[in-house]
């Protein structure tokens, strides 16, 4: 094989070696064209590319405040959840002691003479 110098190599270094070793006729290496995009992209013009910028902007700006408002509308909810907790256990703590305070009146009740029932026929004879 010959010595390619660092030159040659970078300048083939656009193709691609197809070796056709199974070939006589051909020599062992052809260079063949490496191939580019089938359809090459046209360059953008600036104000094409600031006016894309312009709309990323805004896109990055409107993700920005949904994400804010989607933040604040989670911290409220967790303090309407905890608000809720605290109204359950105050609301199971005031039925308690409304059945305390109605056992005690019952028992008051039924040892006071005032709200005891009387039998009127008993009394008259």
């Amino acid at each position: 094989m010959d010595e390619v110098s660092k030159e040659e190599e970078e300048e083939d270094s656009s193709f691609t070696n197809i070796s056709l070793a199974d070939d006589p006729g051909y020599s062992s290496n052809i260079l063949y064209p490496r191939p580019k995009s089938l359809y090459p992209r046209p360059k953008m013009m600036n104000a094409d590319m600031d006016a894309v910028d312009a709309e990323n902007q805004v896109e990055l700006e409107e993700k920005t405040r949904l994400i804010n408002q989607v933040l604040e509308l989670q911290h409220t909810l967790e303090d309407l959840s905890a608000r809720v907790d605290a109204v359950k256990e105050e609301n199971l703590k005031l039925k308690s002691e409304n059945q305390v305070l109605g056992q005690y009146i019952e028992n008051l009740m039924s040892a006071s003479s005032v709200f005891q029932t009387t039998d009127t026929k008993s009394k008259r004879k």
